[in-house]
């Protein structure tokens, strides 16, 4: 985080971003290419057993407005218009689909050294209004995440989270679902020249009373080479080597095996992604 609390997605991704960014079960590949006029063209595949899933990104950059259209295989079609700052720490986000017609949301952020705020509105007559704010610094933070449905005139989302940010430590704690789980999570970087990091997060649900303890790590074998671990308390491992073999290009290589099942395969994905 930059001066600020941030935003209330923020609160605890240190340790998320550890444990399960970049794992991947399938193979997905990507490809981004830039034009001279500076669009930025991606497309993605991802197959998923016998399935196989693409999308084409084009994304368009004029001043401080950013277009982003998306069509997947099933044409749908997705537009996100970012404008960047109209004021100051302000930023505006129109995203709709073609062709649900419900689909359009406004979204309004605003970041301040001691604030965080997001809110959006979907863009229907009885819309669903989202609300997120986070008070406090680059040390602590508390913040609240709620949604309301005016259709049903009822609460469909309430969440409260806080984190303490120290030199080389972050832990969150946070209530979800409506007050039905509460998870807490910590994130430690241990050996700064290596990368090397250590995470954990447990979660308790009160509406069946289980328990979820997934730990972690990472350590870079080189300044292009880094290697993950992580395993929960269901007996799930997890291992990922991410190599950057050119700049900005990165391979990824994951597995996940089940070691209460050995007899069971062994999980492997594969992800891609070229960058000239």
């Amino acid at each position: 985080m930059g001066k600020g609390p941030g935003l209330y997605s923020e609160i605890g991704k240190r340790a998320r971003d550890l444990l399960y960014k970049d794992y991947q079960g399938d193979q997905k590949f990507t490809v981004t290419t830039y034009s001279p006029s500076g669009v930025v063209l991606t497309s993605t595949g991802t197959k998923k057993d016998d399935l196989f899933l693409a999308d084409v990104n084009v994304q368009l950059k004029q001043k401080n407005i950013t277009t982003d259209i998306k069509v997947d295989t099933s044409s749908n079609l997705f537009t996100t218009v970012t404008i960047d700052e109209p004021a100051p720490g302000l930023k505006t986000i129109l995203t709709f689909k073609v062709p649900d017609q419900r689909s359009g949301k406004l979204e309004l952020r605003y970041l301040h050294d001691y604030a965080g705020i997001s809110s959006s509105i979907g863009l229907t007559p009885n819309p669903v209004v989202n609300f997120s704010g986070v008070l406090g610094n680059n040390k602590f933070a508390v913040g609240s995440d709620v949604a309301f449905d005016t259709k049903e005139g009822a609460f469909t989302k309430y969440n409260f989270g806080a984190s303490f940010t120290n030199t080389d430590l972050i832990a969150a704690l946070s209530v979800n679902d409506k007050g039905n789980t509460l998870s807490a999570s910590y994130y430690q970087l241990v050996k700064p020249l290596t990368n090397t990091a250590v995470g954990a997060e447990a979660t308790h649900s009160f509406t069946s009373n289980e328990n979820t303890l997934t730990i972690g790590t990472q350590y870079s074998l080189d300044p292009l080479t880094t290697v993950k671990a992580r395993m929960n308390n269901s007996g799930k491992a997890n291992a990922l080597l991410q190599h950057e073999w050119r700049p900005k290009s990165l391979i990824t290589l994951s597995a996940e095996v089940d070691t209460k099942s050995i007899d069971k395969n062994a999980k492997f994905g594969l992800a891609l992604a070229l960058k000239p």
